[in-house]
């Protein structure tokens, strides 16, 4: 006898129905699978959100449902609570989700250490460079060198570049210290050497029977929520596609190879390489609709680059921007439980759920391999592992290791250069392994003849006992997971309208914030205005190669000071070549940019 769709789907159908009490009564029995994905690609858990089904959505979390987990559409469940506007779900399925995200933490990062343990001692670099299509951006982007050392199940990682901050990148010297103290605890140091002070977390496995309340959200971090757009970024990894790189001038030549750090790599291009920015906003009020649908504009700054970027938007059929967030009916469209469950019935645009109001961008990018396979790292045991470690509080770490874990062609990626954002690119190149480059701190390097292995001092792990100490069982603050906030955002946010809707931001004001930017020579600052000029609406070309370079007119200088007088006209002229050379350059960058931007 064929089965029903109630038999092949009992769970989602108790949800679906609202059956909480017989749903709770069919869980306690533990014969089911509670992450089992219907065919519109949802979990039961998703489904109890899509439809706002609240006393469902609280069994299933009561029972350990993934509430981390992402439909076929990348939307995690928050996300889909968010978009319901519905506080109740939000607090709930918020507070479950930072306790799972905790939990896992807790056990994660104790496992990851010990993993370690079993593989063999090593220093190793990891230099990062981050670039840019865009010029001015480019040249304000940093790099940075993180020195990796691992011993036993004991990690430490120093970096200089602590993150960006309104549009400033933040510098600093820290040390990330990762011990295991005992039986499934772990400590987790982030140790300031600017302030001299450690700030400690010692990571706990938690019990099975600890309260999920204990990470209740606050009004006010719901509040925040539910008037802001919901945004997914990803990359999609459907049509990634790997191809050896090819020498010569045509590329037709042979496969290319290149010596990275005296090893010789393989270099592919990894083709296809979208990412994907969705944002949602059927949530939201009028005022803050209206506000999310201003940050969500085109910029003149992305407009003059033409970046290869494609928007594609879908707005529900309500035409009254107000009426969207009283909405009630999580079904609009009618759809019987037959429709939804039968693989057979094509719902086309139809949906359960508010209607959606989503915006789509794409960016298509080409990432670079350098493979080695004669390296002296292993890339899933003693690499990945460290990255996992990172990722925890590291967006940058998390998006190298989405590309890594990927199915790469054989031998160890020495080099990679992959999109972080929409106008940033990574670019990490592994070095000085085993400190046989150049000599480490803490690292004695031992030579044989057939593998170079290195001794770690144990003070590596040991911050100075000079330094104060903040933290002990408490997760402190400083060492919180990222909270779904890209750098894409904040670029754009920056470079759009501000106050009034009339109010353009200029790139000058956004780069600066309403103060100067620090580390740029006075040239640079010219050269922003200039820009920045350039980028206004309906700005005529020729206002580019004006002296709107100088914002401000020479003082007028005494007719008797000749020799100060020729020195300035001198420099002037200089000047002016200077940036007539600059000008003629940026306009080569964007013709071989608009080249490279094209559809193959």
């Amino acid at each position: 006898m064929a089965k029903t769709l109630k038999d092949e789907f009992p769970i989602h159908w108790m949800v679906w129905h609202n059956s909480f009490r017989e749903l709770d009564a069919e869980l306690e029995k533990k014969v089911h699978d509670i992450e089992l994905v219907d065919p519109r690609g949802r979990t039961p858990l998703h489904l109890a959100v899509a439809l706002g089904n609240l006393e469902s959505a609280r069994v299933l979390l009561r029972h350990g449902a993934n509430a981390n987990a992402e439909n076929k559409e990348c939307w995690s469940v928050l996300h889909e609570a968010v978009c319901t506007g519905d506080p109740e779900i939000v607090q709930l399925v918020l507070q479950h989700r930072d306790f799972q995200r905790y939990s896992k933490r807790t056990v994660g990062v104790p496992d990851l250490l010990k993993k370690l343990q079993e593989t063999p001692d090593f220093y190793v670099e990891m230099k990062w460079e981050f670039t840019s299509w865009v010029p001015l951006i480019s040249r304000m982007c940093p790099s940075d060198t993180y020195k990796v050392w691992k011993k036993g199940s004991s990690v430490r990682i120093d970096t200089t570049l602590l993150g960006f901050d309104n549009m400033t990148w933040q510098r600093g010297s820290r040390s990330y210290i990762f011990k295991v103290t005992g039986e499934n605890t772990a400590a987790i140091m982030e140790v300031d050497h600017d302030l001299n002070e450690v700030y400690q977390e010692t990571i706990k496995v938690l019990p099975l029977s600890a309260d999920p309340s204990v990470m209740r959200p606050s009004e006010e971090a719901v509040a925040a929520r539910l008037t802001s757009p919901a945004n997914t970024t990803y990359v999609d990894t459907n049509r990634i596609s790997f191809e050896r790189s090819k020498s010569g001038i045509w590329g037709w030549r042979s496969d290319k190879s290149e010596l990275v750090n005296s090893y010789e790599c393989k270099v592919f291009t990894a083709n296809n390489v979208e990412l994907v920015t969705k944002t949602r906003t059927e949530h939201l009020a009028g005022k803050d609709k209206l506000k999310a649908k201003k940050c969500s504009s085109k910029t003149p700054l992305e407009s003059f680059l033409g970046t290869a970027e494609e928007t594609m938007s879908s707005t529900s059929s309500s035409s009254s921007l107000d009426a969207i967030s009283t909405v009630t009916s999580y079904n609009p469209g009618n759809i019987t439980p037959e429709e939804y469950f039968s693989r057979l019935v094509d719902l086309g645009d139809k949906d359960i759920g508010r209607p959606k109001e989503q915006s789509t961008k794409v960016q298509k990018f080409k990432a670079s391999l350098w493979l080695c396979e004669g390296y002296p790292l292993s890339l899933p045991e003693q690499v990945i592992p460290i990255i996992d470690l990172m990722a925890q509080s590291n967006a940058h770490f998390a998006k190298l290791r989405d590309f890594i874990t990927l199915q790469l062609p054989a031998g160890f990626p020495i080099k990679i250069e992959i999109p972080l954002f929409h106008v940033l690119n990574a670019r990490i190149t592994f070095g000085n392994i085993q400190a046989i480059e150049n000599e480490a701190q803490y690292v004695t390097s031992v030579k044989t003849p057939d593998i170079v292995t290195c001794v770690i001092e144990d003070d590596c792990f040991n911050p100075p006992v000079t330094y104060g100490r903040i933290g002990g069982d408490s997760h402190h603050e400083r060492l919180r997971d990222e909270d779904d906030q890209l750098l894409q955002f904040a670029i754009q946010q920056s470079l759009i309208e501000s106050g009034t809707e009339n109010d353009q931001v200029t790139f000058y004001e956004a780069l600066s914030k309403g103060k100067e930017p620090s580390g740029l020579e006075d040239e640079d600052k010219m050269l922003q205005r200039a820009i920045a000029a350039s980028l206004q609406p309906g700005m005529p070309a020729k206002l580019a190669n004006t002296p709107a370079l100088n914002p401000r007119p020479p003082m007028p200088l005494p007719m008797e000071d000749d020799d100060i007088r020729m020195v300035l006209e001198l420099s002037r002229q200089e000047q002016e070549e200077d940036e007539r050379r600059r000008k003629q350059e940026e306009e080569e960058l964007q013709k071989i940019l608009e080249l490279s931007l094209m559809e193959k």
